[in-house]
C-alpha cells in the first residue's frame, strides 16, 4: 500500500483524529508504533515508517505504544468497502472462526486460493492473514490485562492463545516484560463480580440516541431491555448464556460489559457488539460519498452520526423479519416476545437478578422447528415459515454466513421459506453488515423519497436513483427511514419501516 510520507507525517504532527484506525507510525529509533492521537513527541520524520494496519506494524517488528494503545483504536480502513474479500476475511477473523492452519481453509469459504488471499492481505492491509490473526490476539489480551481484573490465564484462553507459556512468551518478546508488568492497578472487575468491562472504539460522530431508539421500538420482552441510556440483552453462545450491557463511554467509545462463563467466546462477542452498533463504519467517508447527492445532502447534515443497526445473531434477525411481514413493528414486536416466552429458553437466575426484564435467550432452530407456534396466535402460513425456517438453519447454520459478495448472500437467503427479496436484503443490512444492501421494495423506503422529492417512484426507478450512492446504499436507505419518524409509524413492512 501507497503511503505518502510527507502527507502521513503532517497528519501526525496535528495528531489528527479523523485517521485515527487507518494510519500507524511506527518509530525506528524505539521500534514501537503508535496512533495519529499519541500524546508523545512525534518522532524525526527521517525516523519513522507509516503503516496502514496495526497487523503491518506489528509483523515489521514494532510493538504497540503503552500510551496511546494501538488495541483501542477504531476498526477503520481507507480500502473498506472496496476491497470486499479482504473485509469478509477480516470480519471472520474477528469473530473467532480462524486459527494459524486454518488460512487455507479461511479462503475456501471466500471462494479464493490462499496464495490469492496472501496477495489481497499484503495490498490492502500490508501483512499476512497469520499476522493479522495475532495481532488481535495481542490486542484483545492487552485490553483484558488493562481495563480488567481477569486472571492472566483466563486472559490467555479468552484471547486464543493456545496455551500460558506461550501467552508469557509472546509478551516478554514483544514488550520485554512479562504481561502482569501491564497490568493497571485501577483494573475493574473479573467475571465472577462485575463481569467483563471493555471500551470499543468507533469514529465520530455517533448518534447513539437515534441506535438507542431503534433498538428500542423493537425490543423483545424477555430478551432485551433498554434503561436511561443503556442497552442490556441476553446471549447464548453454544448453548452457554449470557447477558452484554452497551451504553456510551467517553467521547470516541462505547462500553461493553459483558457476563458470560465463556471466556475463550469474548473474541466473537466482541464482533458481534461492534458489528451491532456499527463500530466499524467510518461516517467521513460515507457521509462524503452520500452527500454528493442534492436528495441525501441535507439528511446527512441533520444527522451525520447515523449508522446501520446490526443484529446479535443471523437466526433471531431471520425470524423478526419474517414476523414483521405486512405487520406494524409492535405486533411484530408482541408476536415475537410471545415467541420468545413459549419457545425461548429460560436464562439463569443469577443473570436474572442482575438484568430485571432479561428472562430468556432467543428459541434455538432445534426448539422453533418442533414448537406449536399456533398457540401464540401467529397465522398459520407465517408459523409454517418459521419452522421451515428453522429447519433449514438447524440442518445448515452456514446459511446465514457471509457469502462472496452480496448478491451470493440474496441469493442463498431467498431460497428460504417465507424469506423474498425485501427480507434478504434486510437481512442483509443488519446481519451480514452489507453496506451495499438496499431493499428497495419497501414501502416506507418509496415513502419516504415521494415526501422528499414529491413523486412516488417503482423500486426499479429507486434502484436507479440510488445507483450513485453506491457502496453505501444501506446507509442512504437508513437516512432516508430516519426521515419518516413520528409521522410514519406503520408500513407495509413494519419491521423495517424506520431503520
Amino acid at each position: 500500500m501507497d503511503l505518502d510520507h510527507a502527507s502521513c507525517y503532517r497528519v501526525f504532527q496535528a495528531r489528527d483524529a479523523r485517521f485515527d484506525g487507518r494510519l500507524f507510525i511506527g518509530a525506528r529509533t524505539t521500534g514501537i508504533y503508535c496512533r495519529p492521537i499519541c500524546p508523545a513527541r512525534t518522532p524525526k520524520a527521517s525516523n519513522v515508517t507509516f503503516f496502514a494496519s496495526a497487523a503491518a506494524a506489528q509483523e515489521a517488528g514494532f510493538r504497540p505504544c503503552l500510551r496511546c494503545r494501538p488495541e483501542v483504536a477504531p476498526e477503520l480502513a481507507a480500502w473498506k468497502g472496496t476491497a470486499s474479500t479482504v473485509t469478509r476475511a477480516l470480519r471472520m477473523i474477528e469473530n473467532g472462526a480462524v486459527e494459524d492452519p486454518d488460512i487455507e481453509r479461511l479462503a475456501g469459504r471466500l471462494g479464493i486460493g490462499a496464495r490469492q488471499l496472501r496477495r489481497l492481505f499484503a495490498k490492502h492491509v500490508g501483512a499476512s492473514p497469520s499476522a493479522v490473526l495475532q495481532t488481535r490476539r495481542i490486542h484483545l489480551a492487552k485490553q483484558l490485562i488493562q481495563e480488567t481484573a481477569t486472571p492472566m490465564a483466563q486472559v490467555a484462553h479468552a484471547s486464543g492463545f493456545g496455551s500460558v507459556r506461550r501467552f508469557n512468551e509472546t509478551f516478554k518478546e514483544l514488550f520485554g516484560r512479562p504481561p502482569t508488568a501491564l497490568r493497571r492497578s485501577r483494573a475493574q472487575g473479573t467475571p465472577s463480580d462485575r463481569g467483563i468491562r471493555l471500551r470499543l472504539a468507533y469514529s465520530p460522530p455517533y448518534a447513539w440516541e437515534e441506535m438507542l431508539a431503534f433498538l428500542a421500538k423493537r425490543a423483545i420482552d424477555g430478551i432485551e431491555t433498554i434503561t436511561r441510556d443503556t442497552y442490556a440483552r441476553s446471549i447464548s453462545i453454544d448453548g452457554d448464556q449470557g447477558v452484554i450491557a452497551v451504553q456510551p463511554g467517553r467521547p470516541g467509545e462505547l462500553t461493553v460489559c459483558v457476563y458470560c462463563s465463556r471466556l475463550d467466546a469474548l473474541p466473537a462477542i466482541i464482533s458481534r457488539v461492534r458489528g451491532m452498533f456499527d463500530l466499524a463504519a467510518d461516517p467521513r467517508t460515507i457521509n462524503r460519498h452520500l452527500a454528493a447527492d442534492r436528495l441525501l445532502a441535507p439528511l446527512i447534515a441533520q444527522r451525520p452520526g447515523l449508522r446501520v443497526p446490526g443484529a446479535w445473531a443471523g437466526f433471531e434477525l431471520a425470524v423478526r423479519a419474517v414476523l414483521g411481514q405486512q405487520i406494524t413493528v409492535s405486533a411484530a414486536r408482541g408476536l415475537a416476545s410471545k415467541l420468545v416466552a413459549s419457545c425461548g429458553r429460560p436464562l439463569d437466575l443469577h443473570l436474572r437478578e442482575r438484568f430485571p426484564g432479561v428472562t430468556h435467550t432467543f428459541a434455538e432452530p432445534s426448539v422453533l422447528a418442533s414448537s406449536d407456534l399456533g398457540a401464540i396466535g401467529m397465522p398459520r402460513a407465517r408459523a409454517a415459515a418459521l419452522q421451515s425456517l428453522a429447519r433449514a438453519v438447524h440442518h445448515d447454520p452456514s446459511i446465514l454466513d457471509q457469502r462472496r459478495s452480496l448478491q451470493d448472500s440474496i441469493d442463498a437467503l431467498t431460497v428460504l421459506p417465507g424469506i423474498g427479496e425485501w427480507t434478504a436484503q434486510y437481512i442483509a443490512m443488519r446481519e451480514l453488515r452489507e453496506p451495499d444492501a438496499f431493499p428497495a421494495t419497501d414501502v416506507a423506503l418509496l415513502r419516504a423519497v415521494e415526501g422528499m422529492i414529491g413523486r412516488r417512484l417503482s423500486p426499479r426507478q429507486l434502484i436507479e436513483r440510488a445507483e450513485q450512492w453506491r457502496p453505501w446504499r444501506a446507509y442512504g436507505a437508513a437516512h432516508l427511514w430516519a426521515t419518516l419518524g413520528a409521522r410514519h409509524r406503520t408500513g407495509q413492512m413494519g419491521e423495517a419501516h424506520v431503520a
